[in-house]
């Protein structure tokens, strides 16, 4: 079992730094009193099916159980558990600006100046990041760093790519997708509405396909969307977006949506992406 204890500075990252551990693959557990790591461990042992990967973040917001860190740890090892420290830290000048931004007092120094509660945070943290493995100062840090120096410390040479595209076809008449990241309109296309035989079709119907895939301005837009779509991708991901969300709207969201939907849906899986497609309106009504 990989066995990472997750601590550090108040404001230093360690929820982001949890849910970076959670997309690549470990179990994690927010604010476990340290005395309560040596039972996690036996139901972990009693467990059939027994995880693999665990991080855990233990920190001040424990009170007095956390000065029993190191004593619960010593037990672990004792029973032949290793373990690794991974410490957040953070420059007192950027931990002041977090704070002052969320406008949330220190949790040390709650009724005082937010300077007092980092100061006594490091007095009471001294020890912990002495004896830490790895220590990681955040202070210049984006979301795709931290993740990025994280998935090289505990990934050791493993690729894990949890990274998703989600595409939505939709009608601009119901509304625009509103979780979309990147959203595009195919309304200048030609419109098979306005073909009798077409009209009660879908964009997954193959005569629709035919039709709106075979004028010209159609095969330059699409080389375009796919073009654009391949250079964003590696920059999503080297921020920290385990999701892009792409939406392709047309007036009903019948035809030409389902149908560029359709086709950048299977453009990416071919290309070896996580790819999930939702048609949104394309059977409400009739167009």
């Amino acid at each position: 079992m990989q066995f990472v204890i997750i601590t550090g500075l108040s404001g230093a990252g360690k929820s982001q730094a949890m849910k970076i551990m959670e997309d690549i693959g470990y179990y994690c557990m927010d604010n476990l009193p340290p005395s309560l790591i040596p039972k996690f461990i036996d139901l972990y042992i009693q467990s059939k099916d027994r995880i693999k990967e665990v991080a855990l973040v233990v920190d001040i917001r424990g009170g007095k159980f956390f000065n029993d860190l190191f004593e619960n740890l010593d037990e672990l090892k004792a029973d032949g558990y290793e373990y690794k420290i991974l410490f957040l830290d953070c420059d007192d000048s950027v931990l002041v600006h977090r704070y002052k931004e969320l406008r949330r007092p220190h949790p040390l120094n709650p009724q005082g100046s937010i300077i007092e509660g980092i100061n006594k945070e490091r007095n009471l943290l001294e020890e912990v990041k002495k004896k830490s493995d790895y220590i990681i100062n955040t202070s210049n840090f984006t979301t795709g760093m931290l993740k990025e120096e994280i998935k090289k410390l505990f990934l050791e040479g493993k690729e894990v790519d949890n990274f998703i595209v989600s595409i939505s076809s939709f009608g601009y008449k119901y509304g625009i997708v509103i979780d979309a990241d990147l959203v595009f309109d195919v309304r200048f296309l030609p419109n098979p509405h306005y073909v009798d035989e077409l009209r009660p079709m879908t964009g997954n119907d193959q005569k629709v396909k035919d039709y709106v895939m075979k004028w010209n301005e159609t095969k330059v837009f699409v080389d375009k969307l796919t073009d654009m779509i391949d250079f964003l991708i590696p920059f999503y991901i080297k921020e920290g977006k385990m999701q892009l969300m792409i939406a392709i709207g047309c007036t009903g969201g019948k035809h030409r949506s389902v149908t560029i939907a359709n086709y950048l849906y299977e453009y990416l899986k071919s290309n070896g992406h996580k790819v999930a497609i939702n048609h949104r309106d394309s059977y409400k009504r009739k167009a």
